[in-house]
């Protein structure tokens, strides 16, 4: 990116504003890749402790935390700074968890159940379209919530996840 910067002043400098207005696109285009990888690592954060809520039918203090956190940063980065539009629209979240969701099970295997199941049997032990489709729920509440209210509304969303009402009364299993 410094280059480009380089470049862009190089290119006002001398007059040369159409080149300048190319540079200019080219960084609009990098920030906003960099944007969707970081969220596109949220998700993947999001299916894993996902993923491991199904298997193990148990919720525990850091899922939720990391749950809540991925959300809330994914909300974060996805509001543009217009602050009037998104990176990732609403309807446009599944394709993007159908991307992540493999590496996603690939991830969690070395944690479900202590590692117990290779990301072969793990796969074919979760049910997808179940975890996306939770998934998908709790992503649109960052469309319908504010940043301060977020935290909460997802708390009560955890709660109907299997262990979910074991969690909020501190329950251990």
């Amino acid at each position: 990116m410094t280059q480009e910067l380089i470049d862009l002043r190089a290119s006002i400098l001398e007059g040369r504003y159409a080149d300048a207005l190319a540079i200019v696109d080219e960084l609009e285009g990098m920030s906003r890749q960099a944007i969707l990888r970081t969220i596109q690592s949220f998700l993947r954060i999001l299916l894993i402790h996902l993923i491991k809520n199904q298997v193990e039918q148990r919720l525990t203090n850091s899922w939720a935390n990391s749950m809540r956190n991925s959300i809330r940063e994914i909300k974060k980065l996805n509001l543009q700074d217009n602050k009037k539009s998104y990176y990732v629209k609403i309807d446009e979240w599944e394709s993007n968890l159908e991307d992540e969701f493999e590496e996603a099970v690939s991830l969690a295997s070395q944690e479900v159940m202590e590692g117990t199941y290779s990301p072969f049997q793990l796969a074919e032990l979760v049910n997808k379209d179940q975890i996306i489709a939770t998934a998908k729920s709790l992503l649109s509440l960052t469309y319908d919530y504010s940043a301060k209210e977020l935290s909460s509304v997802i708390n009560d969303r955890l709660t109907q996840l299997p262990g979910g009402e074991d969690w909020k009364a501190g329950r251990r299993l």
